[in-house]
């Protein structure tokens, strides 16, 4: 019992002198509606780019987001936000001193989260499965940060910007083994759907973390740690904030099945479907000297010739006979000479 006083006269000790120095007490802390509604903005814009991206994955679209620049930024955007405001949260959590029991707990549930994604996309993505993603780096970030909760934003920040330049100047062809994928310093991207690895993106929780330890001690963030969701659409983005693991581990199953159901009545889209095949096409055509134009056109046709023989499943599949084969080596030969390039 006298344990118990001792800690309860510190903590009012501790609240009573933040006030008095013009500190919001430490209960102000412990829930911020302002970051719930940035994190629930982080987890809708995730929610569409999956959603673009599973379009193109199961070709519903002829777009292939990934080889477009601004959808690239844009999901580098949406993982720099969550782990920003994870070492924002991180820094707020355990302003008034470490709390060991809150930091486990928390770390074992993020934890336990990654390691189900790896389980569940190793089986339905075993070429590209996810070893080392958002929830994987902020779990193994939220521990490499515990030192710098103590150290000053100006330290956490130049660190920061060191893991930040590390791809830039570390870059190796020695990192390249599996083992080292999850420091991000090899010489090429492992093949995987998600990759978030500590370099660079360790350095956007230490950002977070200087930001949340700058923050509070100034005037200004009272506004800000007192304010409230009170309309529909700030309350929305709360609950979506306060929600943003569970959403996180179960939208792209939803996104999935829906979208697959669409595809089964649909079909893919037809020039997604042909870009392999394109592809392979125009490269072998290229190999004999013929001008790019014309392979784009000539490959085009062939396709088309393809799909009017019903022979285009089996050319996707890499099924088709010796004498299957030999009457697309005649499409193609018939599509080159009707070309008028």
């Amino acid at each position: 019992m006298t344990d118990e006083l001792s800690r309860a006269g510190a903590t009012w000790r501790r609240a009573s002198a933040d006030a008095s120095a013009g500190h919001p007490p430490a209960a102000t802390f412990q829930r911020w509606d302002a970051i719930d509604v940035a994190r629930g903005v982080a987890i809708l814009a995730m929610i569409v780019y999956h959603f673009g991206w599973d379009l193109s994955f199961l070709q519903l679209i002829e777009t292939n987001v990934l080889q477009i620049p601004a959808w690239r930024w844009f999901a580098r955007g949406i993982a720099g936000s969550f782990l920003l405001l994870a070492g924002v949260g991180l820094a707020l959590a355990h302003l008034q001193g470490f709390r060991r029991s809150a930091f486990l707990r928390r770390l074992l549930t993020v934890g336990g989260a990654a390691l189900a994604v790896t389980l569940v996309t190793y089986f339905v993505f075993p070429d590209s499965y996810i070893f080392f993603g958002i929830l994987h780096c902020i779990a193994v970030s939220s521990v490499l940060a515990l030192p710098f909760l103590r150290l000053p934003p100006a330290i956490t920040l130049l660190v920061a910007a060191f893991c930040l330049a590390a791809p830039f100047l570390f870059t190796s062809a020695a990192l390249d083994a599996p083992s080292l994928d999850w420091l991000g310093l090899g010489a090429s991207d492992p093949v995987t759907n998600d990759y978030v690895p500590i370099f660079p993106w360790f350095g956007m929780v230490l950002i977070g973390v200087a930001l949340g330890k700058a923050l509070v001690p100034r005037a200004g963030a009272w506004p800000l740690a007192r304010w409230r969701a009170r309309d529909p659409l700030s309350r929305f983005l709360v609950l979506a904030g306060r929600k943003s693991l569970p959403i996180y581990l179960l939208h792209q199953l939803v996104l999935l099945a829906l979208l697959s159901g669409i595809l089964q009545v649909t079909g893919p889209n037809p020039r997604a479907e042909a870009r392999p095949f394109m592809n392979d096409c125009v490269a072998s055509c290229l190999r004999e000297n013929v001008p790019a134009a014309t392979c784009s056109s000539v490959c085009s046709c062939t396709v088309d010739r393809l799909r009017q023989d019903d022979l285009w499943q089996k050319a996707l599949s890499g099924a088709m006979t010796e004498d299957e084969r030999t009457r697309m080596s005649r499409m193609a030969q018939q599509c080159l000479r009707r070309d008028p390039s």
